[in-house]
């Protein structure tokens, strides 16, 4: 199956590299490429000859976070429309994070909001040293609703709180540290230690690994379908909000919030 946002790749091992393909747009989420992703998910899932997933992005950038046409429509939506929207993102965030695959994530550049929520469902994830990262929707009046259950799955809600609500960017090194991050690396070493990654899991049984990776996400945080639909309605409240109104067209006038202390 052809998609128009991503690529997939299988090498002779099983091995399938799945990249998000719009590198002009620094591979943000637009409907269409959340879409790409689902189905890619059922179909990896469903592909016994497939061994394990890299996720990755094409050029500079790993995932800058919601395409700026897609926000936009957002902006000028219902309610229903902007749930519906955000259901779309949970599930495809849902399909991932219950791959019946191990994922590795391989992080270059850019990781902003829903790039985190993809990482934050990777089994694991190898970043290089000088990405960046941020959770940086509360500087648009928005909260990280649809990710949120992956990230403090992946954080802790220690760990996740000191980042969660301040939309500053941070580091590989603090990356790691927040758990995002299993291991950073120089970009010259990035595939290298991809393939340690991959290489046990060529010696494994495939349906113990799809066994052992249920089991552990049935004994961690719950996220539940009412969990899930509460970070909808969440989301939507927030959009009603004066403030979202207020940072969001902020952003489109390229001009700073009127909450901003100068």
């Amino acid at each position: 199956m052809s998609f128009q946002t991503i690529s997939l790749s299988t090498d002779a091992r099983g091995v399938t590299t799945l990249t998000l393909d719009r590198e002009e747009k620094h591979n943000s989420l637009s409907a269409q490429m959340i879409e790409d992703l689902t189905v890619a998910a059922a179909q990896l899932g469903a592909d016994a000859a497939v061994r394990a997933v890299v996720l990755t992005g094409a050029g500079k950038s790993f995932c800058a976070g919601g395409d700026l046409g897609w926000m936009r429509e957002q902006f000028h939506a219902d309610r229903n429309t902007r749930m519906a929207e955000a259901r779309k993102l949970a599930m495809m965030l849902k399909s991932l994070n219950e791959l019946p695959k191990p994922l590795i994530g391989r992080v270059q550049g850019q990781a902003f909001g829903g790039g985190i929520g993809m990482m934050s469902v990777c089994d694991t994830v190898v970043a290089v040293d000088s990405a960046k990262f941020g959770l940086t929707e509360v500087r648009l009046g928005l909260i990280p609703a649809t990710i949120s259950p992956y990230v403090l799955a992946r954080m802790g809600e220690g760990k996740a709180r000191r980042v969660f609500m301040s939309a500053r960017l941070f580091n590989a090194e603090e990356a790691k540290e927040l758990n995002l991050a299993a291991k950073v690396v120089a970009e010259a070493d990035l595939d290298e230690a991809i393939e340690k990654e991959i290489k046990p899991y060529l010696a494994a049984a495939p349906a113990a690994v799809a066994a052992s990776k249920a089991l552990a996400r049935s004994l961690g945080p719950a996220i539940t379908d009412e969990i899930i639909e509460d970070t909808i309605r969440r989301l939507a409240d927030t959009w009603e909000t004066p403030e979202a109104q207020e940072g969001i067209s902020a952003f489109f006038d390229k001009r700073k919030p009127d909450w901003t202390v100068r």
